[in-house]
């Protein structure tokens, strides 16, 4: 079979997602099971993976499930624990005091706040953290999704401390012969990954503020969100400086999370201070609840936070978010770390296989989620009556959470398994890609980024994107006659760019919140800037590699400067969109 239709063929179980999920706007509950059974059918019948392995992957894919509930759960708990306690309330009133403006609230807590605790723990823990706690303040459950899922792209490629470069490059890259050093070879790419990203995540702030306003506002309009980009591009800075200077300086494990935790420390006494903050008349908030869209609202009820006006101090409140940060830093840090890895579920060579499945059920975030959870209920003198309503509301989310999840990563483990068939056709992901390289030629480095986005969206992980493609677009590079470091570093960004639209993310990042079965409607909204970071990166990549070649003035930097004069040009005449939309609301 030729390698085009090969690739079509891989490209079925994507497809089947991109109409009933993003299109149709089906329930990730019912989408899925069809992309499961499409993914099992191809495996089976036209790769001829002997059904064993399939059933193994599956299994594999269901055990992956429950520890990706697992956290969800614990993520849960700590939020229905602090909306009981009455800590919600306490920390809603100090982002109050920071600022009222739900538009530069979402820029310190998703893009700041979200970026430390992704270098801290990746695998989506910041929507697990960060995504609630927008809810406790007041945000519409899908409004926080979004906003959790569009900062999944700059920090990404830097986190739980460095793994999709340290595990997912140099696991990918280590059979190369080319590669005498594989740790020097990814603290060098890692130093392109972080250039990379340093320009495409100038603008997630905007996006972030943008869409809120747009999708999220009484006007529906981008430019409201707009209006705070002197901010926007300020808090985009405070991290990114950071974060590129660590980065060639320290290597891969620290970019993300010392660059949110300096951005966070630079940003938020500025801001307490009213710098680049709208004041009176200007501060932007959602409409009341009674008026929002019935599709932005989840299970997660939030009581009265009235009735808790002085119960907890400040600094009890935050305890339990400070306490899931140190946590998660000692067990990546240091030797606990191994200690908490030693107490694992382990089934081996699954139905004959060489598929293994492993919980290290104390290293989950899910763990300490749990654990702090208890410590609050300690820490915040609850009554036992009321912590037990956050445990029952929590299973009670965690359970409708739980069918997306079942067929959505049995589905991903099918479709990266499916190596060694009868047909003797390499595994999908490679075959997918494989026809994208064989058609795009030389002009390939502008689309290594969406190879790394597709890689993420399907396995739902920067790591295993990087695993699976970095080999791949290693070689690439020495056919098409480019840096093959530069490369690898466009699938870097790439598979971190995906993480906004991967779907089980989406739903995970849903669950937390019990915004259930309406994950195509967050996908619909974060498309946008996933398209923009993976074109703009790629485009940037291009340039790069080419300009020796073909000169400064090539496809890529076309391009480049195309995105960048739109966005230029949005952000100059952005005053006289806002003064058109405030004489249209005086009209009517």
């Amino acid at each position: 079979m030729g390698v085009g239709m090969l690739a079509i063929l891989a490209l079925l179980p994507i497809i089947v997602v991109a109409i009933f999920l993003v299109g149709l706007k089906w329930p990730a509950s019912k989408a899925m099971p069809l992309s499961y059974i499409v993914a099992v059918l191809l495996a089976l019948f036209v790769w001829d993976v002997a059904f064993p392995q399939v059933a193994a992957a599956s299994v594999h894919g269901l055990v992956v499930a429950v520890t990706l509930l697992f956290i969800i759960f614990g993520a849960i708990l700590v939020l229905n624990t602090l909306q009981e306690s009455g800590g919600l309330h306490t920390i809603r009133r100090g982002f109050t005091d920071i600022s009222p403006d739900r538009r530069i609230q979402v820029i310190i807590i998703a893009w700041l706040f979200g970026s430390f605790i992704e270098g801290s723990a990746g695998f989506g823990t910041p929507a697990a953290v960060a995504v609630p706690l927008m809810v406790g303040l007041g945000f519409p459950a899908m409004a926080a999704v979004v906003a959790g899922m569009i900062i999944q792209s700059t920090p990404v490629s830097f986190g739980a401390v460095g793994t999709p470069m340290i595990v997912g490059v140099g696991t990918g890259v280590a059979p190369l012969t080319e590669i005498s050093d594989v740790s020097a070879f990814v603290f060098e790419a890692a130093t392109k990954v972080a250039t990379l990203h340093l320009i495409a995540g100038l603008l997630i702030p905007l996006f972030l503020v943008g869409i809120l306003t747009k999708f999220f506002g009484k006007n529906k309009s981008f430019s409201e969100g707009l209006k705070v980009w002197k901010f926007a591009l300020f808090a985009a800075l405070a991290m990114t400086i950071p974060y590129i200077i660590v980065a060639f300086l320290l290597g891969p494990e620290f970019p993300a999370m010392l660059g949110g935790l300096i951005g966070l420390a630079i940003v938020i006494p500025t801001a307490q201070k009213g710098f680049l903050t709208p004041k009176g008349d200007d501060v932007w908030d959602f409409e009341s609840k009674d008026r929002w869209d019935p599709t932005w609202t989840g299970r997660v009820e939030l009581k009265n936070s009235e009735i808790y006006a002085g119960k907890i101090s400040m600094w009890r409140a935050w305890a339990p978010y400070v306490l899931i940060a140190a946590f998660l830093l000692i067990s990546r840090l240091t030797v606990a770390g191994d200690w908490l890895k030693s107490a694992k579920i382990v089934i081996p060579n699954i139905f004959g296989t060489n598929i293994t499945s492993t919980w290290e059920i104390l290293f989950s975030p899910g763990f300490i989620f749990i654990v702090v959870a208890v410590i609050t209920y300690f820490m915040h003198g609850m009554k036992p009556s009321d912590f037990g309503r956050a445990w029952k509301a929590s299973w009670k989310t965690i359970v409708a959470a739980s069918t997306a999840l079942v067929f959505t990563v049995p589905m991903v483990q099918v479709f990266i398994n499916t190596a060694g068939g009868g047909a003797g056709y390499p595994e999908m992901p490679i075959a997918l890609a494989e026809g994208v390289a064989n058609l795009a030629g030389s002009v390939y480095p502008i689309f290594a980024t969406f190879i790394g986005g597709i890689g993420a969206f399907v396995a739902g992980s920067n790591t295993v994107s990087n695993m699976m493609f970095s080999y791949f677009q290693y070689g690439v590079g020495e056919r098409i006659g480019a840096d093959p470091t530069w490369i690898v570093a466009l699938q870097a960004v790439g598979g971190a760019a995906g993480n906004m639209i991967c779907v089980h993310n989406v739903v995970a990042a849903s669950a937390v919140v019990g915004l259930i079965g309406k994950e195509g409607h967050v996908i619909r909204k974060t498309l946008l800037p996933f398209f923009y970071y993976a074109l703009l990166a790629g485009s940037i990549g291009y340039s790069i590699i080419w300009t020796a070649e073909k000169g400064i003035f090539n496809i890529g930097s076309i391009i480049a400067i195309i995105i960048w004069t739109i966005a230029i040009y949005i952000i100059a005449t952005n005053n006289k969109r806002l003064n058109e939309l405030g004489g249209k609301r005086k009209s009517a």
